[in-house]
């Protein structure tokens, strides 16, 4: 399932009681977003962001995971250990875990239908069909007007840090004055490559690696001002990538975002992959030490590939989404963590080849 793309690495093939914790997880409730998943891979409807194809052997696993509609966590768990195998992704000559984790969110922010002195910075449709106006500006040029005839305002936010960090995270809720509330989901992006700005900081030592937080960099770019010229300003133009967004299909309330799948998001069972190594559904097992995110300190867990993002690359790469709010935002904020990358290939397919 993997593809030439991760063939560099190591997949050491395991046996699913040498994975810590794999008896304890609620294998039913990943088994219920495993089968939404499923439903996609067998009716072969176009996904927001185009990802590897599932292999036969996956799309056959999914036919037979939507005969039931639901089973208990025994049947759920006998299920995966039935039609897959687990495989350590490490890379060569690296017996250490290599998996590298950060975790997302779905912002909800106050925002406005029209410009005024309060919500000011725009989120941007895409300027028509993206791939009839490549090469499309960087960030800078964008923000300074470049594609105005064509990308039109969707809804006006406070500021353009508030924007810049919903173009990372890739969705948001926007609460309007009148007490309706919009959803944006992911519409495109520029084509330039993405920078992490949270890393620039870290390296220039602007911002303790330990103290970097959603919130810490939102600070700094605010103190140090958001005008053309000023430090914030710059810094965020550093990450010339751009990001478009539209207005979501009507969402129940307590629905998560659309992920790059084109299905609603599931909080710690939903997990961005690099979308040219992995097809979406893929079931991968999480073991990661990441204390300040979850109360128990250790996330794990069987995750579904739902998303994927611009930053998500390699073999061992994976954001794991959260949740929706400031709570959320705050837990996914604080994860940077390396641990076990565990990716379930089916039974049919052998060995990697």
């Amino acid at each position: 399932m993997p593809t030439a793309a991760s063939l560099h690495y190591g997949f050491s093939p395991l046996a699913f009681a040498d994975l810590r914790g794999f008896a304890e997880d609620d294998h039913a409730d990943a088994f219920a977003v495993f089968q939404r998943s499923c439903v996609r891979v067998i009716e072969g409807r176009p996904s927001l962001r185009k990802a590897v194809a599932p292999s036969p052997a996956l799309v056959e696993i999914c036919r037979r995971a939507l005969a039931p509609r639901s089973i208990g966590r025994r049947e759920a768990r006998e299920f995966f250990e039935r039609h897959f195998r687990p495989f350590r992704v490490t890379p060569p000559r690296n017996p250490a875990p290599s998996g590298f984790f950060t975790g997302y969110y779905e912002p909800i922010v106050n925002g406005s239908l029209s410009p005024s002195a309060d919500f000011a910075a725009p989120i941007l449709s895409a300027p028509g069909p993206l791939s009839a106006h490549f090469p499309l500006p960087d960030r800078a040029a964008i923000e300074a007007g470049a594609i105005a005839d064509g990308a039109r305002p969707i809804v006006w936010l406070r500021d353009r840090v508030e924007v810049f960090l919903i173009q990372v995270q890739g969705s948001a809720r926007v609460r309007l004055e009148d007490g309706r509330s919009l959803r944006l989901v992911y519409a495109g992006r520029n084509g330039w490559p993405y920078t992490s700005i949270g890393r620039i900081l870290i390296d220039t030592r602007e911002i303790a690696q330990d103290s970097m937080s959603l919130a810490a960099l939102k600070q700094w770019i605010r103190a140090h001002g958001q005008r053309p010229g000023e430090e914030g300003a710059e810094l965020m133009r550093r990450n010339q990538s751009y990001v478009f967004f539209a207005l979501a299909p009507d969402l129940e309330a307590e629905a998560g975002p659309i992920g790059g799948a084109g299905l609603s998001l599931t909080p710690l069972r939903s997990l961005a992959i690099d979308r040219d190594i992995y097809p979406y559904g893929a079931p991968i097992w999480v073991d990661a030490d990441i204390p300040g995110a979850l109360p128990e300190g250790r996330l794990r867990r069987l995750m579904i590939a739902q998303d994927t993002g611009s930053a998500i690359v390699g073999p061992a790469r994976a954001d794991i989404f959260f949740g929706s709010g400031d709570e959320a935002g705050a837990r996914a904020g604080a994860v940077r963590h390396a641990g076990e990358f565990i990716v379930f290939l089916p039974v049919e397919e052998g060995s990697l080849r």
